[in-house]
Formats: structure tokens, C-alpha cells, sequence
């Protein structure tokens, strides 16, 4: 089966995409895909992402089905300052 994987902030510039087709076995989970991708981004392995599958946040035991939409959305943070 074939899932969508869309790649936000910092790891889409680490993986030089923002949209992966990527072919995996039926029954698959959100964590199986992201310990794939770890194996082929090393610098993936580091982060603590938040995933989404077809705009709907789960954690990576939710099972993916063809054509899913996974989403991986690293954690943000800064903006903190003095506003005039």
C-alpha cells in the first residue's frame, strides 16, 4: 500500500522534501513509519514530532490504510521578546 507523508519546519529542510510517497506493508502503524524514516534520515531521530493522519491528530500506534495522509509536525517554539 501506498501512504502520503508530509514533512513540516525543520524536517522538511533535513529531508530536502516536504512530500514523501512511500510504499509500506498492510497494517503498518504511524510508529513503524516513523522508525523507517528514521532509518533513512538519521538526523530525524532527535525529534519528538506530533503526527496526524488525514488531518486528524493520533499517536503512533494508530494503523495506517492505503492512501492515508500522515503528517509529522515537529514541536515549535520560540517567539518571546519585548513588543513596542
Amino acid at each position: 500500500m501506498t501512504i502520503r507523508v508530509l514533512l513540516f519546519a525543520y524536517l522538511r529542510e533535513r529531508a530536502g522534501e516536504r512530500e514523501l510517497s512511500i510504499d509500506v506493508a498492510e497494517g503498518v502503524s504511524v510508529g513503524d513509519v516513523w522508525e523507517l524514516l528514521c532509518a533513512s534520515h538519521d538526523r530525524f531521530a532527535e525529534a519528538q514530532p506530533r503526527f496526524a493522519r488525514n488531518q486528524v491528530y493520533v499517536d503512533k500506534a494508530e494503523t495506517l490504510h492505503d492512501n492515508d495522509e500522515l503528517a509529522i509536525i515537529p514541536p515549535v517554539s520560540g517567539g518571546a521578546g519585548d513588543f513596542d
